[in-house]
């Protein structure tokens, strides 16, 4: 008998099986991080995910306050409940965070990105390309007798969904910001 193998009704994703004992579900989460605004902070965050085998599906990044030198991370990330956690307590241990906070437990908040979809197409793929930008509240930012730039503000499903729609429709190029977050209300979380 073969010295790997797989128990009846087991997953065939062994990596998923090593990093996920107990099976639980993988969520996704959106993490904002102040940190220093300083020489090789966004590396030792990069490196803290890397380094675990932690994927980013997003990451933006920008001075926020200039008088205090700190700049805000946006990531988001997926993990079980245990590697999210363990994300958020070791991101709080580097030096040069302040604060960790995570939008997707600690109340609503507002989501968006924006991207910047080319699509090349002449005659009836040009008129829909035209039709379903307008139904998305796309922007036409440049334009050639043979392609449009639109520029697609919105939640990252929005832009998801609009640049699946144009693809058939010839989509030749895409440029995406990622994710920016902020909470909801009239006060900064915890």
């Amino acid at each position: 008998m073969n010295a790997l193998h797989i128990k009846k009704g087991a997953s065939s994703h062994s990596a998923y099986d090593l990093r996920n004992p107990l099976g639980d579900q993988r969520e996704t989460h959106t993490l904002c991080v102040l940190v220093d605004n300083e020489a090789g902070v966004l590396a030792r965050v990069i490196g803290l995910f890397s380094g675990r085998g932690y994927n980013i599906e997003s990451l933006t990044v920008a001075e926020t306050d200039h008088l205090g030198h700190r700049s805000r991370i946006t990531i988001v990330t997926t993990g079980t409940p245990a590697v999210i956690e363990q994300i958020k307590a070791q991101l709080s241990r580097l030096v040069p965070v302040h604060q960790v906070n995570d939008l997707t437990v600690e109340g609503p908040a507002v989501s968006r990105e924006l991207a910047l979809i080319k699509v090349a197409g002449t005659g009836e793929r040009r008129v829909e390309a035209m039709r379903l930008a307008e139904v998305f509240r796309a922007k036409v930012v440049d334009t050639t007798l043979e392609s449009f730039v639109f520029e697609l503000t919105g939640a990252p499903t929005k832009v998801d969904a609009f640049i699946e729609l144009m693809r058939p429709l010839g989509v030749v190029e895409v440029a995406r910001t990622g994710v920016a977050a902020i909470a909801r209300g009239g006060f900064a979380p915890d």
